[in-house]
């Protein structure tokens, strides 16, 4: 059976999720859908965080997927049982993974506000490694700034400094980067933070867990460009300017498709 991975977020985010699966396993058939048109995910409701991502898995099951990956924390946080009940295939997740990678006793959460008010890290964290300290950290400007494509601007360290000073005063060993976006940000915060503090990508994990599925890694993977010939990137707003945004970190401007929820979009 041909292996077709479904991937979604609100915009940019995911395609740190998308790169670094590609990198562990090379080329596949993925199908990526950016729902520009509605980012940020992160400051909705729960009820409009629940129906987008009904939508959205009801799109990607269009197209023959076998596996949805849910690069997005906040869908995840909020509506993982609402894309498990849509998808009809197996449904890989974010916060258990990076839960998983946790081996500090004191951590530090940065994540969407609809992510933190759902408590989902600091319930997996704890429930996996009892007696651990979890600091959540709200970061509501993080995602609007990403997606401008500027990580260098002056707004964006100002709004690190001040989201981490929580971080920084509880003492925490680790940061989990709690949104897919955040590790677009990961020279910005390695700036700003002690070396001694570990972020933890939950991308990274994710990747790990498609082994079961993928098999074992590709030797070399991260030393050669991607390999995207396989891959669909669709978004629901801007394809152009998005293209634009996700050069730098694909290393490649890719083709993007501008699609509408709801309607079919044709198979590969």
């Amino acid at each position: 059976m041909t292996i077709r991975l479904g991937m979604f977020d609100s915009g940019l985010g995911g395609l740190t999720v998308l790169r670094r699966v590609l990198e562990r396993h090379g080329s596949l058939q993925v199908i990526y859908l950016g729902d520009t048109a509605r980012v940020p995910y992160g400051s909705r409701s729960a009820a409009e965080i629940r129906t987008i991502a009904s939508e959205v898995v009801s799109w990607l099951s269009q197209h023959q997927i076998s596996t949805v990956v849910m690069a997005c924390n906040t869908t995840n946080a909020l509506a993982r049982d609402v894309a498990e009940g849509q998808a009809g295939v197996p449904v890989v997740g974010l916060i258990g993974a990076a839960a998983a990678m946790v081996r500090e006793s004191r951590v530090g959460v940065l994540a969407t506000p609809a992510t933190v008010a759902s408590g989902a890290y600091r319930e997996s964290i704890e429930a996996l490694h009892p007696g651990t300290l979890v600091v959540q950290q709200a970061c509501p400007e993080f995602v609007p700034l990403i997606e401008t494509g500027d990580l260098r601007s002056d707004a964006l360290r100002n709004a690190a400094t001040r989201y981490l000073q929580p971080l920084m005063e509880a003492s925490v060993e680790s940061v989990v980067l709690g949104c897919t976006h955040y590790p677009l940000l990961v020279p910005l915060l390695n700036n700003l933070l002690p070396q001694s503090i570990r972020l933890i990508d939950p991308a990274m994990a994710v990747a790990g867990q498609l082994d079961a599925l993928l098999g074992k890694p590709v030797p070399g993977g991260l030393d050669q460009p991607l390999d995207m010939g396989a891959t669909r990137i669709c978004v629901t707003a801007d394809a152009e300017g998005f293209a634009d945004r996700a050069t730098p970190w694909l290393g490649q401007r890719p083709r993007v498709e501008l699609v509408q929820l709801q309607c079919q979009v044709g198979a590969f």
